[in-house]
């Protein structure tokens, strides 16, 4: 039996407490002959990263004893810590960022020395030249302030930081060594390139000595994206390009005539932003067959692509978004998530459909009954500045124990994702349904510059960040309210990093919002310009301007700028260790806020980074969110 109770008011079983319990993060898929790996980031270990293998018969086991994290900070997001060979892991330390190298039975054993020198190391996306006894990636050197990204080979026989294989540009990615082992295919790109919008892919041949020789450009350019360089079976490099104006996939034959031909020349993205290493959106079944994902609309099919005739035939499966794509006996073996079930690493049978679930991300989330408390993403269109079209996924209140009184409208949450240059999901996430389940509305907006949707919509962002997404946000939330879906006087806006910035940008500049939460948001572009990584150092370049020349769009373009304009509530969330947006960041709006008497929280977290990784973190933020709009927007007497 349904009890009426005000939106926002209603009880749900969806809480804090079975998130961080019930939830880990699933990534990283290796195949490494009838083994599979993957890696699990766990809350309740204080965010440690763990390397877990599932071996032929099915077993699982823990590979990296604690207190290992296998997690790597080059570019500071990471992502390709882990490489394995023949049984044998090699993976970067958080720790220390030391490379270490298992063996099964095995204790770790570093294969890089101590920092020495005033030099640190960090290592990352390789692969194992089996026939010369290496380890070749990409490698970040930190010294005096100096930041070096190359491409090194770590030699197994002692202990040494690396044999520098490439260098000269400011950054590289995806070293990937040929089927015969005597080719090597890389990419880099140069400031202030991002990776999504400009970068060059090369290949050079492997000398006796193990050195490289005659490097070629195969694609690329300042206005070319190219991700994912990876040999076929029969020898070939394919690559994902956007030379035409969506990531589709290509190849060419470097060994004969080196033109870079189309596989499947269609409009949709069959990749993401290469914002950590190691994505895998696609992997071969044969030379002549390909199984893939791609971006089409908010739809995210798996499929399998002839690679003669470009034919896709999508695959019937329970799944509506892929990742970390490979195969293993002619199985697909990858990252799996639907609207309303649990993320997974699953086996696929190309040919049948048939499924099989390694790991989930969550327990509680696979439980039938807890889904009944779920709502599932409606993809929309609405209407925005200067006559275009934006997307985004709605969420509606839903919980099955409760009903609202008839002619209520339920609040409303924004939620703004980060990058910018990012993308919302439509698959299941807790931390949506933790409101829904409450009777509050989410919508998830992929603002102009989101990913997903070619490059022409990317770059509605360049040069506008600050004023495209916050027109989109607000848009968003207009759409949905006057459709009647939400009520526009209990409309919250929330985001994180970026996100956080386009939170802080709308309620200091539009008057629509009546509260919101930064997430280590941007305050003061000016200075992140001045104090972040090397990685994003000039990223404000393509998404303003040049700094310092545009010094007083930068001024004009920062929430801090316009703090005397917000006159709604705020709270704020940020991890002390924070080097992609410092603390200073938060800090200077909470300050300037708290002046003039705006009622706001601030949470500081010790330990945490760009992001939370422990559990009573990910609880008392996620918590402490909901009680604060509570209390001051929504209104409404909460029921946890």
């Amino acid at each position: 039996m349904t009890e009426t109770l005000a939106y926002g008011a209603w009880k749900s079983p969806v809480t804090s407490d079975l998130i961080v319990a019930e939830t880990i993060g699933l990534g990283g898929v290796i195949v490494d002959g009838d083994d599979i790996y993957w890696t699990e980031s766990r809350p309740s270990e204080g965010g440690r990263n763990v390397l877990v293998r599932r071996t032929g018969d099915g077993g699982r086991q823990d590979v990296t004893p604690a207190p290992f994290n296998a997690r790597t900070r080059v570019h500071e997001y990471g992502g390709g810590s882990v490489t394995v060979h023949r049984g044998t892991a090699y993976f970067s330390n958080f720790t220390d960022q030391r490379l270490y190298r298992l063996a099964a039975g095995g204790a770790p054993e570093p294969l890089t020395p101590e920092p020495g020198d005033g030099t640190r190391w960090r290592y990352a996306d390789a692969v194992i030249d089996a026939t010369r006894q290496r380890w070749i990636g990409v490698r970040e050197a930190h010294s005096d302030g100096q930041v070096d990204n190359t491409i090194v080979a770590v030699d197994f026989a002692r202990q040494n930081p690396g044999r520098v294989l490439v260098e000269g540009s400011d950054f590289y990615a995806a070293p990937r060594l040929s089927p015969d082992g005597r080719t090597l295919a890389w990419l880099s790109w140069n400031h202030p390139n991002m990776p999504w919008v400009g970068t060059e892919l090369w290949v050079a041949d492997i000398t006796e000595d193990g050195a490289l020789a005659q490097p070629r450009k195969v694609a690329g350019g300042d206005a070319e994206s190219i991700g994912q360089p990876r040999w076929s079976p029969d020898g070939l490099l394919y690559l994902i390009s956007d030379r035409n104006g969506w990531w589709n996939l290509y190849r060419c034959d470097v060994r004969a005539d080196g033109v870079v031909r189309p596989v499947c020349p269609y409009p949709a993205e069959f990749a993401g932003p290469q914002w950590v290493f190691g994505q895998a959106s696609y992997a071969f079944l044969n030379p002549r067959q390909i199984v893939c994902t791609y971006d089409e609309g908010g739809r995210n099919p798996l499929a399998t692509l002839d690679v003669d005739s470009g034919k896709l035939t999508p695959l019937d499966l329970p799944y509506t978004g892929f990742g970390s794509i490979h195969v293993a006996s002619g199985r697909v073996v990858c990252g799996a998530g639907s609207p309303t079930g649990p993320g997974a690493i699953v086996i696929i049978d190309p040919a049948t459909g048939a499924t099989e679930t390694l790991r989930q991300t969550s327990t509680a989330a696979a439980d039938p009954e807890l889904q009944r408390y779920f709502t599932a993403a409606r993809h929309i269109e609405f209407p925005t500045e200067n006559g275009l079209t934006a997307f985004a996924h709605y969420y509606a209140p839903h919980n099955p124990d409760f009903v609202a009184p008839s002619g209520e409208k339920p609040p409303l949450v924004v939620k703004c994702h980060g990058g910018p240059t990012s993308s919302a999901s439509s698959t299941l996430s807790l931390g949506i349904q933790y409101w829904t389940s409450r009777g509050i509305a989410v919508i998830d907006v992929d603002y102009g510059g989101s990913t997903g949707y070619g490059r022409a919509y990317r770059e509605r962002l360049k040069g506008a960040w600050g004023v495209v997404d916050v027109d989109d946000c607000v848009n968003a939330a207009k759409h949905v309210c006057a459709e009647g879906l939400a009520d526009a006087e209990r409309a919250v806006i929330t985001g994180g990093s970026a996100g956080g910035y386009t939170v802080l940008a709308a309620l200091a500049g539009r008057d629509f919002f009546k509260g919101g939460a930064s997430h280590y948001g941007v305050s003061d572009v000016a200075a992140l310009a001045r104090d972040t990584h090397k990685f994003e150092s000039r990223y404000l370049d393509w998404l303003i301007g040049p700094y310092p020349a545009e010094e007083e769009l930068y001024r004009e373009r920062s929430p801090l700028t316009h703090a005397d304009r917000l006159d709604c509530p705020v709270i704020f969330f940020q991890g002390a260790d924070d080097r992609v947006v410092p603390p200073n960041q938060t800090e200077m709006m909470v300050e300037a806020l708290r002046r003039r008497g705006i009622p706001c929280g601030y949470l500081l977290f010790a330990g945490e980074q760009h992001g939370f990784r422990r559990a009573e973190n990910i609880k008392r933020a996620l918590d402490a969110e909901l009680y604060f709009y509570s209390e001051l927007v929504f209104r409404t007497r909460l029921s946890f």
